[in-house]
This record gives structure tokens, sequence and C-alpha cells, in this order.
């Protein structure tokens, strides 16, 4: 058997993961598919390449070389095949997206932006995996958030520009919920709630809802992480939980969305891309794109609204 690089991504996935299951749960395989994939590759190393250690999987001295080389020839890979895609014509832009709400309105304005381009979206549940998969060329760019004072770590060759620095945190609750007449919500009002959040956003979300939670006196009782957008809104619906919401959040049946006040909870909204693939021309098409996507998103008639027109600094600049 000769290495490949599936084999060389494997082996770089299980140092980054500390552990076969978690690796294999990125890869897309089996754990013991993994396992019988490693010892075959072992056999052609000559050597154990990683062993069990306090903190999960470590590699040896042999595995510590060949993931060495792993990464060189995965970068410069991904290099080649960035390289090839910005030197194409009219290459494909390859957009991952977390569920923010503007993306819902983002296809036409990249239509206008971009006329003659193909765009594929995806949607991921996690701004990690989406940073990861950047980092690894398989998007140009990427369109995700964070939440309070964490920052999502970015992969070397990438540039970002933050879109919305600041974008205040509401609730979504049932509308028979004792508090859904109220014009705004104090966070300590909702101690003993039941929550749902997404089921790995990575954009620190949870982290940060924790923390100011716990500044207002209580520890929120987090029971369901439900990753379709659909099926949470049922939850709420029913009485059966809330959630932290975007401001721009469409209206949806059974439910009302109420800010919280004081704005304790803010998340930013950025865009990231690969300079190798992603020209800073296109990229600021992107960037208006997403821009006058957002600008479609605020709502008539309503707290955010106001809330907004009364800071124009956090307006993106689409000129």
């Amino acid at each position: 058997m000769q290495l490949e690089l599936r084999h060389l991504e494997a082996v770089r996935a299980i140092a980054e993961a500390g552990s076969l299951g978690r690796a294999a749960m990125r890869l897309g395989v089996s754990q013991p598919a993994l396992s019988a994939q490693l010892r075959r590759i072992e056999q052609v190393t000559g050597g154990e390449l990683f062993v069990r250690g306090r903190l999960g999987v470590e590699p040896t001295p042999l595995g510590e070389f060949v993931l060495s080389v792993a990464r060189r020839v995965l970068g410069e890979m991904d290099a080649l095949t960035a390289g090839a895609r910005a030197a194409a014509p009219h290459p494909t832009l390859r957009l991952g997206c977390i569920q923010l709400v503007l993306v819902d309105r983002l296809f036409g304005h990249l239509e206008e932006e971009l006329p003659g381009h193909e765009v594929d979206i995806a949607i991921e549940h996690s701004a990690t995996t989406l940073t990861r998969m950047l980092g690894a060329g398989k998007y140009d760019a990427i369109l995700y958030a964070e939440v309070g004072d964490h920052e999502v770590l970015l992969p070397d060759g990438l540039a970002a520009r933050t879109l919305i620095p600041k974008e205040p945190a509401c609730v979504r609750l049932s509308a028979t919920h004792p508090l859904a007449g109220q014009e705004e919500i104090e966070l300590a009002d909702l101690a003993g709630e039941t929550w749902t959040t997404l089921t790995d956003d990575g954009d620190g979300g949870p982290e940060a809802m924790t923390d100011v939670c716990l500044q207002a006196g209580f520890t929120p009782k987090l029971r369901y992480r439900i990753a379709d957008r659909k099926m949470r809104w049922e939850l709420i619906a029913a009485g059966r939980a809330i959630s932290m919401c975007q401001p721009t959040s469409p209206h949806v049946e059974g439910t009302v969305l109420r800010p919280l006040a004081g704005d304790p909870l803010t998340e930013r909204i950025r865009i990231a891309w690969n300079r190798a693939a992603v020209t800073e021309q296109r990229a600021g098409l992107l960037y208006r794109a997403a821009g006058r996507a957002y600008l479609d998103s605020i709502p008539d008639d309503t707290f955010y609204r106001t809330w907004w027109q009364a800071r124009p600094e956090l307006h993106p600049v689409l000129d």
C-alpha cells in the first residue's frame, strides 16, 4: 500500500481532534474504520504514530514527523487548488455560513454583485467547523458570528472583516408566555426557564449566555440542543423552551421576539476568506452583498429598527 492524501488527512484529523472518535466524526467515517485505516498507515510508516496520553491520543516521535510532512503536503495541495481556482476566469464562489438570518436574503444580492458567477452556499452548525474547512480549502469564504468577547481563531492565510460590529441578542418565547406582552424583558425574570440552543455553534454563544445569566443571578437550564431551526421554533411555540435569537429573526407563528433590557448579550457578524482563492475586489463585493442582505433583514416597525437607526457607527460601509 502507498500513502495517499486521504491517509495524510486522517493522520492530521486524529492529531487535531485528540481522539479517534472525534476524528472519525470529522471525517464522516466510523471509529472502527478509522482505527483499521490507522493500522494500515502504521504498517507503511513502520511504527506507531499515536499513543494514548492523559488528554487523549498523542503523536509519537514518528507520528510527529509524519504529521509535519502531512501538514506541509496538504497545505501545498490546498494552495494549489486555491491558486488554480483564483486563476480561473469565473471561479465558483464556495461560501460556508452558519445559520445567520441574513443568509435567507443573500442569494439575490450575490447575483447582483457577482453577475455570471456561480455560487455554492452550504450551511454548517459550527463556526469552528467553518474556519477549519476554510483553512483546508473546502470553502473560499465564510460568514459567521462571535458572541460576547469570544474570538474565532482563524488559520494562517485567511483574511477577515467585520460586517456588523454589534447586534443585541433577543429572547424568543411562546406567544402565550406570561412575559410575552412586555415590550422588553429583564434577563433576571427568565430564571427557571428551560432554554434551547444550536447543537455546536462554536461562536461562544452558550458560554456567553451562561455568563450573563450568572450576572443576572441564575444559572440557565439548557435542555435542548437542536440544529434544525424549524424544530426549535416549534418547541418554543409549544411553550416548552425559550431561546436567544438575532433581532432580525423573522416572525414565527405562535412565538414572539422581545429585546432584553440593557442589551446584556451582543454578537458580531464577520466575513473571512482565503487570500489565495478570493481577491480583495471579490471579497469587497461579497461584503457589499452581505451588508445589503443584512439591511434587508431588519424588520419594519419593531424595536430593532429604532435601535439600529440610532447607531449609524454600526452600519456596514457599502460605498
